[in-house]
């Protein structure tokens, strides 16, 4: 049985077994999409607004469907250099018009050959990894929270 989601589950019910419904960023920024949750339970997508990772979508009696963004393979350029080079780096990227996502110790963009090619030439070492990308969220300092550019401010 299909089930048809217009919108995240407003009051979800947190003691319900979460099933994850596994999709790629790609995807999750698309309002019109098909899904299915990891118990095969299938979902078809009809949305106003873009959902978010953990967003609940359904709820049944025992348990609570939950969109989970996969990883997927990203450039880490740690931050342990100054913050002017660091603010660099991310111009450059954004100047490829590629998107970032910073955190209190990283910067993160997709593993792609442009970034690849453009750390080299700058000299900037990096290495490959697997993470959670959310492009547009820039974290401050060592606090755990952080703020997201949004939708608008896409290249």
């Amino acid at each position: 049985m299909l089930h048809i989601v217009k919108a995240p589950v407003v009051a979800a019910d947190p003691t319900r077994r979460e099933i994850a419904i596994p999709v790629d960023r790609i995807t999750l920024s698309k309002r019109i999409w098909r899904g299915a949750a990891e118990d095969g339970t299938e979902f078809g997508f009809e949305l106003e607004n873009r959902l978010s990772d953990g967003d609940v979508v359904f709820q049944s009696e025992n348990d609570r469907y939950v969109v989970r963004q996969l990883p997927e393979p990203v450039i880490e350029v740690s931050l342990a250099v100054a913050p002017s080079a660091a603010a660099g780096m991310g111009w450059a990227i954004g100047n490829l018009h590629l998107e970032l996502q910073a955190e209190p110790t990283r910067l993160l963009a997709p593993d792609e050959p442009a970034v690849r090619q453009l750390l080299d030439r700058l000299n900037v070492p990096f290495t490959s990894t697997t993470a959670l990308f959310r492009p547009g969220r820039f974290a401050r300092g060592n606090v755990a929270s952080s703020h997201e550019l949004g939708p608008s401010h896409k290249h």
